[in-house]
């Protein structure tokens, strides 16, 4: 396996290389013109991105993400969702990394093969990071009103982690 990623991005290149000699197209020209292209899109989103990391950093820093939680904790009981997963469903439609961080947590204190664990990966798996994602697309897109798409995906993100939960208390 170790030989194989060794050597996919140089054939990659050099496959994308020979469609371009045999298109006769100058494939250094559309690699540097790709470039380009990937920096100016880089340029538009990167300020989303800080702010955006920023936010979820200052949100879990100051102990309004535990608060959260513990109010909460009610609704998530009666959908059914682990209290313990919590912190999960409010930061993972934030940032995927800050969640990942929230899971390995949970995973470390109560193991990945117990019930939290289970729901834990299962709602990474189920769910996305929305707030990330309609920033990026839509900031790449130059959209700026996004009208129903946050209530609808956040509602998404409910249905999914409430999925979630009862899907591991159903097959585990």
């Amino acid at each position: 396996m170790e030989v194989l990623t060794d050597y996919l991005v140089p054939v990659i290149l050099l496959l994308a290389s020979g469609l371009a000699l045999r298109k006769k197209e100058n494939s250094y020209a559309l690699l540097l013109e790709g470039g380009a292209e990937g920096l100016r899109l880089l340029k538009d989103i990167l300020p989303t991105l800080i702010m955006l990391l920023t936010a979820v950093e200052l949100f879990r820093s100051s102990g309004a993400a535990e608060l959260l939680q513990r109010f909460l904790s009610p609704v998530f009981s009666f959908l059914g969702i682990p209290v313990e997963c919590a912190l999960l469903v409010l930061v993972r439609p934030i940032s995927g990394s800050a969640a990942l961080a929230v899971a390995t947590d949970l995973m470390g204190v109560y193991g990945v093969d117990s019930q939290i664990g289970r729901t834990a990966a299962i709602m990474l798996g189920s769910t996305e990071t929305t707030f990330y994602t309609i920033s990026v697309y839509f900031g790449a897109a130059n959209i700026r009103r996004s009208r129903y798409t946050l209530p609808a995906a956040l509602f998404a993100d409910l249905v999914g982690f409430t999925a979630a939960a009862w899907t591991a208390k159903l097959f585990f």
